[in-house]
């Protein structure tokens, strides 16, 4: 039988109530705590206190504060009033089992209007990441876009501006042949001039001749000459050699990730460093089975088939493997669960929060995974404390977890029903 309690000490004002209530030496959690506008419940085993109140409250802004063996109520008013007492006068036991289950009907109904909109809450904030998301991308999409646009305009430019400068540069060499050809001409042409008028002309029609023959022939060899003197050297030859860094994936360097190419290499390096150290014995293996990444989804599949034993198999070789994977210590620890190795269970979880750190959101889903199992394992070997404190662990990772709320809350009313046998 619950022990109630009925020292109490209260005042008011016109907006709120304070109320002290000692515990006596009891813990009291806020899971001890029930408040509605009409009923107060604390429930501190051994201890027990119920109240109806005298006028409704503001159950939403209503506070309680635990500490110094006391909790202390700010109980906010609805109406502004002073109350003739604390509680109502003269309650039957109907009227309190009708506000007591008029109290649980509207908690729940308010518990499951609050998991609504958290998850209404939740839809709003994921949809707004995705658009964000989209936005980024598009933005990055375009500023890429314009950057090759910018540089395709760049070499047009430069390479127009090459042509022009070859096309004066061929402009240019044209006219200077042209008059260096004039300047080798016009002394020729003097010098022919000369010779005819110093020249006796017997017959017209053979001066004529001779001096088309002549004319013809000197312009001839004149022509054959500069062209044999207009003909460029020969360019020299020459080799160009072209240097690429040196690198393990085949990948361009601006597209690869460095970081995480580097890793996998240090992994890789370290698996067979491993291997050739003193895993002898694993030399008849095929080289997929020497993965501890192919191990460890072998171990997944045989998890989903049920095969737990040879899923454990596969996950011990993985581990010996490479260590480090926290992983495969989490997914052992399921396997033991499934198999009652429930002190296995909580080594491979443990060893797992060890290797997941430091605490990062990349790796929550992993911790509260490991806090669970454990937890689990604590409660089949009913070390119900031990197994709660993980419970809490992973609900302060992940407070929105109503599955692992829930088991909590059942572990909690274990550990008082243990306290009430005793």
């Amino acid at each position: 039988m619950p022990l109630w309690l009925r020292e109490h000490s209260w005042r008011q004002t016109l907006s709120a109530v304070y109320l002290s209530l000692p515990l006596r030496g009891a813990r009291a959690t806020p899971g001890s705590i029930f408040c509605s506008e009409r009923y107060l419940k604390v429930s501190v085993p051994p201890f027990l206190f119920e109240a109806v109140l005298f006028a409704p409250i503001d159950d939403t802004n209503s506070t309680a504060k635990i500490g110094d063996g006391n909790i202390f109520f700010t109980l906010y008013k609805k109406e502004p009033a002073m109350w003739d007492s604390l509680t109502l006068a003269n309650t039957d036991k109907e009227q309190l089992q009708y506000l007591r289950e008029n109290a649980v009907l509207k908690a729940q109904e308010k518990a499951k209007e609050e998991t609504k909109a958290r998850k209404i809450t939740k839809q709003e904030h994921k949809k707004y990441a995705l658009e964000a998301t989209m936005k980024l991308e598009e933005a990055e999409r375009k500023r890429i876009e314009d950057l090759k646009e910018k540089e395709r305009q760049k070499v047009a430019k430069e390479l127009e501006l090459w042509k022009n400068q070859q096309k004066d540069g061929d402009t240019y060499k044209s006219i200077q042949k042209e008059e260096e050809l004039y300047q080798e001409i016009e002394p020729l042409k003097e010098r022919k001039n000369e010779k005819m008028n110093k020249t006796q002309i017997p017959n017209e029609g053979t001066s004529k001749t001779r001096f088309k023959s002549t004319k013809g022939c000197s312009c001839s060899i004149f022509s054959q000459n500069l062209k044999e003197e207009q003909l460029p050297a020969p360019r020299a030859a020459a080799t160009i050699k072209v240097n690429f860094t040196p690198r393990v994936f085949p990948t361009a360097l601006r597209e690869s990730r460095v970081a995480e190419e580097e890793e996998w290499l240090h992994k890789q390096a370290e698996a067979r460093r491993i291997m050739n150290s003193d895993l002898s014995e694993l030399e008849d293996l095929k080289e997929e089975e020497k993965n501890p990444d192919w191990l460890k989804d072998k171990g997944n599949k045989m998890f989903a088939m049920g095969d737990y034993l040879g899923a454990v198999n596969a996950y011990n070789l993985a581990v010996r493997l490479n260590s480090s994977l926290p992983l495969l210590y989490l997914n052992r620890a399921a396997c033991h669960l499934k198999l009652r190795n429930l002190h296995k269970a909580i080594e491979d979880s443990s060893k797992a929060l060890e290797l997941l750190t430091p605490p990062v959101p990349d790796n929550e889903k992993a911790r509260v995974k490991a806090h669970v199992r454990r937890g689990t394992a604590f409660c089949q070997l009913e070390l119900y404390t031990e197994g709660l404190q993980d419970y809490e662990a992973a609900l302060k990772i992940d407070p929105r977890n109503e599955d692992i709320e829930k088991d909590a809350e059942k572990i909690r009313h274990l550990i008082q029903g243990t306290m009430q046998s005793s």
